[in-house]
């Protein structure tokens, strides 16, 4: 679809291969109030991928100058009337892109242009997806790295994938797979991890291309107390997305081992099962049944319509 990053010579060569009729490339970018960050982005982005590539901001109820300074530049803009946040921004972009290869980047002005060739490159690999994997001097601090580094091996021993970057908002998708999932994305900051989840449990291949970001202007519109809690939602999200089994049945076994062992404490003591002993079994069955149920609904979720 794409030619090998080494017979890209320039700019302008990139965009007369992405204008090919059976290659169509869209950028989707999410902006809240990033008129600053925009002014200074839009032009290095255009630079790289050409005036002929579409390129959409979806201005999400911004205050400021984001729309002005988007048609300043060339850009499609598609303005929400209110904020509805990150991951609706994304499917509304998603919903009206033209293209078959969909690029999402973030508002920002955080990921560089010159990263897209290389996630356009690895994704004629074979992959469904590629991620842009920042590296740690790449993370808003060290608590987010922590926090990051946390959801990359939870996600990664659910899937039995080596994943990299789960939360990373740069990537490249084949607009087809990532369309079948647009109804289980949240409208909130989680999209990118109910994104990868969701390709890796319904078999589609996901790369990863590691890059480096460089500082916003501004502020960052993630709350490290709201969104942190969020996150941590995120962990018991991640199981549920991709196995609930694998969530549940560790949980039941819990309770079950711990009713197995105040049973034998209340015997060695008491000579008697009490009603405590009782709760914890009847509560590993109800935990297992549920977990049982949730693995049935995740299954037909990902259910092939076609």
């Amino acid at each position: 679809m794409f030619p090998d990053r080494r017979e890209i010579g320039s700019s302008s060569n990139f965009e007369e291969t992405l204008i090919m009729k059976e290659s169509k490339l869209s950028i989707v970018i999410p902006a809240k109030n990033e008129a600053r960050n925009l002014e200074n982005f839009l032009p290095r982005l255009r630079a790289v991928v050409g005036s002929k590539v579409e390129c959409i901001v979806v201005n999400d109820g911004s205050t400021d100058d984001t729309a002005a300074i988007c048609e300043q530049h060339g850009v499609t803009v598609v303005s929400h009337p209110y904020s509805k946040g990150n991951g609706a921004a994304i499917k509304t972009g998603a919903r009206a892109a033209m293209g078959e290869v969909l690029v999402f980047l973030d508002g920002d002005g955080q990921h560089k242009p010159d990263d897209i060739p290389r996630l356009i490159e690895e994704l004629e690999r074979g992959f469904d997806m590629v991620v842009g994997a920042r590296d740690r001097e790449s993370q808003a601090d060290s608590a987010r790295a922590m926090a990051n580094g946390i959801y990359n091996s939870l996600s990664s021993s659910i899937t039995g994938h080596k994943i990299l970057d789960l939360t990373s908002g740069f990537r490249a998708v084949k607009a087809e797979r990532f369309r079948e999932f647009l109804y289980l994305l949240p409208n909130g900051f989680s999209y990118p991890t109910t994104c990868t989840m969701a390709f890796f449990r319904a078999g589609y291949s996901v790369g990863y291309v590691p890059i480096q970001t460089e500082k916003r202007l501004g502020k960052s519109h993630i709350s490290l107390l709201k969104d942190g809690i969020r996150f941590l939602i995120i962990i018991f999200k991640v199981g549920t997305l991709y196995s609930p089994l694998k969530i549940f049945l560790p949980t039941a076994a819990g309770f079950f081992l711990t009713g197995c062992g105040y049973y034998l404490y209340t015997f060695l003591t008491q000579g008697r099962f009490t009603n405590m002993s009782a709760v914890l079994f009847m509560t590993a069955v109800l935990v297992f049944l549920i977990g049982l149920v949730s693995e049935q609904v995740t299954a037909l979720m990902y259910k092939d319509n076609k």
